[in-house]
């Protein structure tokens, strides 16, 4: 019975990944699996339910991660004391104990990672002890598609022996968004993802008359003024942003209600005036059409780029952006808050129900996500600079005189950062966010082109939404 409902929750989750935030790491386009799973190593014969061993007890000599890029494994191989060696293929990561750590990557592109992985987890029960999922990684925007207490294929950080004490120092809404409805912890991670905006210093120079983040803050600070410096850059040749995605997480985290409760969707009116903006973005030429991931969309970003500036979280700045912007983009870059707080992405660490190793699995979530002086290492890092899950250790680099990114000349992003993080509500949540996400803004795509109307847009978003999720009965629009 278990199993047959595990199925039916996870095959009506199913959706389409091509627009979702991609957690720390950025785009798959940009990551190069260590090693591409082929999802078939738990073989679904039949067989009886396997109960996790008890933490403390006899345990597996193959500890299984699933992931869909290297991020959390150049995490794992860097920062977890433990590890010994790693493989030349990075395939495997050799502990010092002797385990051996088998990396599992399905990049995420026409959601093959979560088909995969639901593949595995459904066959979880009968698969031989060294082919069970351990640790797999989830992102934001399907996050409770797996932390249900009802589908259960997650364990409670409570049962491999983590407490509150241990998870303190995270931020909460780290902690809100994988938390069942018994207020049961079901996965952690090493990192939180605020957004801000970040901008080309020569152009803000070029528009503005100044580069310095307070002042180019003050030009931003609500929609109404971000419009009319978009007006501006238009006037000197520029665009305000690349393409048509480029504001939504802005939006899309700052609504009212979630996308769905019940069997109703809302089209929240803070998605209606991304809506409205993007049109009269587009209309206007204030943007280059871009898409999210697409060639232009990075090049906008390079040396040659004539756009102000991005929208990116912690993750975005680090990775993304300073890939795509290259060495002459050193320098050239700077952050500032943006017209509203935000966030976009992340990456939790899930146990999976039946691990045969609930005691390493803790350890490393401990490690990994709970030590301050692991994770503030990892924020301290030149080339990582990633925004860890320490609140105390994030404050204490925000007020280091000593702290700051070359790639943003000197700037000492986390002090930006820190004060967004805690702003951060998941309340309005729900487990259909990725698919209405990405539904609508497939939807309106030729209405900003000017292909269609508003009406047909929104006909053919009620069209997919329902399509995509049956259950869903109506659409209501503001």
């Amino acid at each position: 019975m278990k199993k047959k409902l595990l199925s039916v929750m996870l095959a009506s989750a199913m959706l389409t990944g091509t627009l979702a935030g991609c957690g720390a790491g950025g785009s798959d386009a940009s990551q190069t699996p260590a090693q591409t799973g082929d999802g078939e190593s738990a073989n679904a014969d039949a067989g009886t339910e396997a109960a996790a061993p008890e933490a403390g007890g006899d345990e597996g000599t193959v500890l299984n991660i699933w992931c869909w890029n290297d991020e959390f494994q150049s995490r794992f191989n860097d920062y977890y004391p433990d590890v010994e060696s790693v493989s030349d293929d990075k395939s495997t990561t050799t502990l010092k104990d002797g385990i051996t750590v088998k990396w599992t990557i399905n990049p995420t592109t026409d959601n093959n990672y979560q088909n995969k992985l639901d593949e595995a987890l459904m066959a979880q029960e009968s698969a031989a002890a060294d082919d069970k999922i351990d640790i797999f990684l989830l992102e934001a925007d399907y996050a409770l598609k797996y932390v249900g207490a009802d589908v259960d294929v997650t364990v409670p950080l409570s049962e491999l022996g983590i407490t509150a004490d241990d998870l303190a120092d995270q931020y909460q809404y780290t902690k809100d968004i994988v938390s069942d409805v018994n207020g049961e912890q079901r996965a952690t991670s090493w990192q939180a993802a605020p957004g801000l905006f970040a901008y080309r210093r020569s152009i803000a120079k070029d528009v503005l008359g100044t580069d310095d983040p307070e002042q180019v803050q003050a030009a931003l600070a609500d929609w109404d003024k971000f419009n009319d410096v978009a007006a501006k850059a238009k006037e000197k040749g520029y665009y305000m942003l690349s393409g048509y995605q480029d504001s939504f997480r802005t939006f899309s985290n700052n609504v009212e209600k979630p996308w769905v409760e019940g069997t109703t969707v809302t089209v929240d009116p803070n998605i209606m005036s991304w809506i409205e903006q993007t049109k009269e973005f587009t209309d206007n030429g204030y943007n280059h059409k871009s898409t999210l991931w697409s060639d232009t969309w990075a090049q906008d970003q390079g040396a040659d780029g004539q756009v102000f500036g991005f929208f990116y979280s912690t993750w975005g700045i680090n990775f993304t952006l300073v890939g795509n912007a290259g060495e002459a983009g050193f320098g050239d870059w700077a952050v500032c808050e943006g017209p509203q707080p935000y966030y976009w992405g992340g990456t939790w660490v899930a146990a999976a129900r039946g691990t045969d190793n609930p005691t390493l699995v803790k350890d490393v979530m401990l490690k990994l996500t709970c030590s301050k002086d692991i994770m503030k290492s990892m924020t301290e890092n030149q080339d990582i600079q990633d925004y860890t899950n320490t609140v105390s250790g994030m404050q204490e680099i925000a007020s280091d005189p000593n702290f700051k990114s070359e790639f943003l000349g000197g700037q000492n992003h986390i002090a930006l950062f820190s004060e967004v993080a805690p702003t951060i509500d998941m309340s309005n949540v729900s487990p259909y966010d990725q698919g209405c996400n990405e539904q609508i803004q497939n939807a309106f795509g030729d209405y900003f082109d000017g292909n269609i109307d508003i009406d047909t847009a929104k006909v053919n978003f009620e069209t997919a939404i329902k399509e995509l999720y049956p259950e869903l009965t109506e659409v209501v629009w503001p």
